[in-house]
């Protein structure tokens, strides 16, 4: 018997001022689920890329000492980011990183964060407020309707919506300041 479909369906919503969407989250009655924690992603593919070209992502996580190995499917087009998302814990990073390479994978992105989790009592939703070296992001994951609600709740449209990936937004960027791309880290 398989496991249950799991599908992680999400926006991001770039965050022009903090302190407003704090105090909005707040007057919403959304409290702290996760308090801030500073995470480490490493994504890894093939030397092909072959991940990536098929929109598929590998990634480890290391955040507040805890590691997380993820895999992402390939996105369904629409509004929100919806993919089929598998995570498990790892004990050991650097030895998981390890086994990876040995399987002939390589780290092809690295990038860094800090994030702070927020929940609304009676909600399956979670709002994250995401501090990045390309300026502060929200992400909104749960069902359409509740992404919807609570994106137009604090403020902003569809228009506002981003489904790219981090790895995307990074490169955009620099892009647009003529910058080499490599990873998206704190200075």
């Amino acid at each position: 018997m398989g496991s249950p479909e799991r599908v992680e369906r999400e926006i991001k919503l770039r965050v022009r001022n903090p302190d407003e969407i704090l105090a909005k989250l707040e007057a919403l009655g959304f409290r702290v689920a996760k308090e801030r924690v500073y995470e480490s992603n490493a994504i890894y593919d093939t030397p092909e890329r072959l991940l990536k070209s098929s929109g598929q992502l590998l990634r480890l996580r290391d955040a507040g000492g805890n590691a997380v190995l993820t895999y992402k499917g390939p996105a369904t087009p629409g509004k929100h980011k919806s993919r089929e998302e598998l995570e498990t814990t790892v004990g050991d990073s650097p030895t998981a990183a390890l086994i990876f390479n040995r399987l002939g994978f390589e780290r092809t992105f690295k990038y860094e964060k800090f994030r702070t989790e927020f929940c609304r009592l009676g909600m399956s939703g979670v709002v994250t407020l995401d501090e990045t070296p390309i300026g502060w992001f929200l992400e909104l994951e749960g069902d359409a309707d509740w992404i919807d609600q609570t994106a137009s709740e604090l403020g902003f449209t569809e228009s506002d919506y981003e489904i790219s990936s981090y790895g995307t937004l990074y490169v955009r960027y620099c892009t647009e300041r003529g910058e080499t791309p490599r990873d998206m880290l704190f200075r």
